[in-house]
């Protein structure tokens, strides 16, 4: 469930940034996952794919930045790291 909600906001975020872009496609998404995030690489992709789907960030390469300090003060975090839109 925490994953179903995490997506909705992402894409949510994603589709707004579009949206100041004139609905211009996604080319890549980068996110960083922080060590204490909860949530693997992997698990994230799957998800990402599959909350994507049918959507302005269908398409979008996803680059994932996995942190592994548990002292950094966003190692609980999942944090929206950038946005490419198209040309």
């Amino acid at each position: 469930m925490h994953e179903q909600s995490l997506m909705k906001d992402l894409m949510e975020k994603i589709t707004s940034v579009s949206a100041n872009e004139q609905n211009k496609p996604v080319d890549a998404v980068t996110v960083r996952l922080g060590a204490l995030s909860h949530i693997s690489a992997d698990h994230f992709r799957e998800h990402f794919a599959e909350a994507s789907r049918g959507t302005i960030a269908e398409n979008a390469n996803l680059k994932i930045i996995v942190l592994d300090d548990i002292n950094d003060p966003l190692a609980q975090e999942i944090i929206l790291e950038s946005i490419e839109i198209a040309e």
